[in-house]
């Protein structure tokens, strides 16, 4: 299949109008939803949603069943849907089946850690990792770089559920045209209704939306890839379609354009994106933003065990990559250039019939919804506990810090929402790798400080420095080779060593270089460190272990109030 063939289709396309009706119908039905989960699991708070464990925690009374949604919901995305057959399909596995090493490698990670944040995170009314952060080290300084570094890596990653909905309203044939409003229209409405419902029901909406999706995506990925394969030969004839595209040379670079498994040459690359991936993804606020949200820390450590199912259902998703390879399918955008995007939502289209095609579209358009409203849930918390209470209000009510959050939230997605539509897609998915590679370096004060208070505080925010600094200037250099564009990728080769790897790692690595020995260093300066407000029984607290600071609207012991000496 040639690029000129593929470009000669005509990027006008026909509406589907059985397919599109289908569309129209489950995502009416969710939004519906979406507004009634206001009234759903609201108990007998007398707070009601005015609190931020109430709107943006969900009331922190998620158990099993639901945290298994909405964790699914939440880590799978709609661009995860989109992104990883869209890279088997143009590379192989080297870009594109490392997701599902990263996600089985996770679980470990979220079991060992994730219920002791729980804890500490249930004792102290803790609702950002900000929050807990500045707890433990005593410091608005060090709260206040995590609380940026997750809202500004958060950012691109709501606007890639975006591209995730404008694949499916593309191959759908809306999108079409000269008038830039009309294309954008839909997804406008999308956005709008989304805005509004999770403004009205907080964390509810997306747990409540979360068991909708999650079923539309089984059923859409175990019929594809039950019936896909054997329609067209068996996986033998896929992977045979798939090594003949994938090594075929690139006219620009004189290499293969990609291999269907990693060569030697790649394994450093693949093993430190995974893991780096792996180490990354519960750092993102709306992770543990839902991890916050359960009842309990056994919940947590639950999930953590049947979460890799998910992980099964990836590979799969990921295998069709190759499925349309042997398809013949043409991923061709309105402007008449192929887009990989398009892939999975095209194969659909093409492979089943209009009302089938209609649910796999809406799932993948219902799986943007619901990490969309858990992601600027969880920024607008971090700029409300950590910017706003701690340095413009500090004697903000939670129903006001509430109110605020709520504002955000709508902010949040409103520039998402304008990222998408006045800049080109690729820059929202350089931003994305470039948020993998911050995000990470709120790892040694997160997690570190889960088990242990050796590293001092000012260590820890010079550590962040460098590792931001690093991976920043590192991904600029990384040039895309057929468009020359800067932030071309995310893989470059280690300081010293020469080794591709990811440069997450590397800067991690640099990080806690600075961070052991800038401790070292203060600590025989006897340079004043902060105050921890946590105590060791704290880490393995349970549900009904009383909190140290009462949460609004909830019936529990309380103490006096923990307060955060300054920076």
């Amino acid at each position: 299949m040639s690029a000129t063939s593929l470009l000669a289709v005509p990027p006008q396309r026909p509406v589907d109008g059985v397919a599109l009706t289908v569309v129209i119908v489950i995502f009416v039905a969710v939004a519906v939803l979406g507004f009634f989960a206001a009234r759903w699991r609201r108990g007998s708070a007398p707070a009601g949603l005015k609190s931020l464990d109430e709107w943006g925690l969900g009331g922190r009374g998620f158990g099993s069943w639901v945290t298994w949604f909405l964790l699914g919901g939440d880590l799978y995305t709609a661009y995860t849907f989109i992104a990883v057959p869209a890279a088997m399909w143009s590379t192989g596995a080297v870009s594109g089946f490392f997701a599902v090493p990263y996600t089985v490698v996770l679980y470990p990670i979220v079991f060992l850690l994730m219920a002791r944040l729980w804890s500490v995170s249930h004792r102290h009314g803790f609702v950002t990792p900000a929050d807990f952060v500045g707890g433990r080290y005593g410091s608005r300084a060090l709260s206040l770089v995590v609380a940026v570094t997750g809202i500004v890596a958060t950012m691109p990653y709501i606007a890639l559920q975006l591209v995730g909905i404008k694949a499916v309203l593309t191959v759908l044939g809306i999108g079409g045209g000269s008038n830039a409003f009309v294309q954008d229209l839909p997804l406008i409405i999308a956005f709008v209704v989304l805005a509004a419902y999770t403004y009205t029901a907080g964390l509810r909406a997306p747990a409540l939306i979360a068991v909708v999706k999650d079923l539309l995506i089984y059923l859409a990925v175990i019929v594809a890839i039950v019936y896909l394969p054997a329609h067209f030969g068996g996986f033998g004839a896929v992977f045979d379609a798939a090594t003949t595209k994938l090594s075929t040379k690139s006219p620009v670079t004189g290499l293969p354009i990609g291999s269907v498994i990693p060569g030697a040459q790649s394994f450093n690359a693949y093993l430190t994106l995974a893991l780096g991936s792996a180490m990354a993804l519960f750092m993102y606020p709306h992770s543990i933003t839902g991890v916050l949200a359960t009842r309990s820390r056994s919940t947590i450590r639950r999930n953590a065990v049947v979460l890799p199912l998910y992980s099964l259902m990836l590979g799969f998703l990921a295998l069709l990559g190759y499925v349309a390879i042997k398809a013949g399918t043409k991923p061709i955008d309105v402007n008449g250039a192929i887009n990989p995007q398009l892939v999975v939502p095209q194969l659909f289209l093409d492979s089943f019939p209009s009302w089938f095609a209609g649910i796999a579209l809406a799932a993948i358009a219902v799986g943007a919804l619901v990490p969309a409203a858990i992601m600027s849930i969880a920024a607008s918390n971090l700029f409300t506990r950590n910017i706003y209470r701690d340095f413009l209000r500090p004697q903000a009510s939670p129903a006001s810090q509430a109110r605020v959050s709520k504002l955000v939230s709508l902010l949040v997605k409103f520039g998402a929402l304008i990222f998408v539509i006045g800049m080109d897609q690729s820059s929202a998915i350089n931003l994305q790798l470039l948020g993998g590679i911050w995000i990470l370096q709120t790892f040694p004060a997160i997690v570190a400080g889960l088990y242990t208070r050796w590293f001092h505080r000012w260590a820890l925010v010079a550590g962040w420095a460098v590792g931001i600094v690093y991976g920043t200037v590192a991904a600029y250099g990384v040039v895309n080779p057929v468009t020359h564009a800067h932030f071309g990728g995310s893989i470059a080769a280690a300081p010293l060593l020469g080794t591709p790897v990811y440069i997450g790692i590397t800067a991690f690595v640099l990080n806690e270089l600075v961070s052991a020995l800038g401790t070292l260093l203060l600590r025989a300066l006897h340079v004043s460190d902060g105050r921890d407000v946590t105590r060791p029984s704290d880490y393995g607290a349970d549900e009904h272990d009383p909190k140290v600071e009462a949460i609004e609207g909830r019936a529990t012991p309380a103490q006096p109030q923990a307060t955060l000496p300054p920076a």
